[in-house]
């Protein structure tokens, strides 16, 4: 065991307006019912990954990616109700076990095709495991681009 503990670093997944998840339009994630994490609501579409870690899975409807460092679990949730669309709009380039790090393109998603079927953009990144002793601090930044750094947990 180190003498010091490490802090996990978390990474803007998409250029955009970072926030916290509790300003969600989803109860399911403002309320943290998933977890707690943070959303960008994106201005672009390229999707990086927001941790070093691995891909546990990729949802066959292509919305949601799921990781796995360490101990930690996340999930990277991409627009609200997208699941309904079925993959459209969505190319997915990694697959499970897949290392990962914050300069990796996960793929891409027309989020104008998104809003143009009635769904929002947001993008959620939920720890969804986040033990009792650890919390997520987030940067005061608001505009973000991919693969800056947004926080950490200790």
């Amino acid at each position: 065991m180190g003498l010091f503990s490490k802090k996990e670093e978390l990474y803007s997944p998409v250029d955009g307006e970072l926030k916290p998840v509790t300003e969600s339009s989803d109860e399911m994630f403002s309320s943290k019912a998933m977890g707690d994490g943070f959303m960008v609501a994106p201005s672009a579409n390229e999707i990086y990954s927001p941790i070093k870690g691995k891909v546990v899975s990729v949802f066959p409807t292509k919305h949601a990616i799921t990781f796995k460092k360490g101990k930690n679990e996340y999930l990277l949730h991409l627009g609200i109700d997208t699941v309904e669309l079925n993959g459209e709009g969505f190319d997915i380039n990694v697959s499970e076990n897949e290392s990962v790090d914050q300069n990796t393109l996960l793929g891409t998603v027309d989020f104008d095709l998104v809003k143009q079927k009635g769904k929002k953009t947001d993008v959620m990144f939920i720890c969804t495991n986040l033990g009792s002793n650890k919390k997520i601090s987030l940067s005061d930044s608001q505009s973000v681009k991919h693969s800056d750094n947004v926080g950490f947990i200790e």
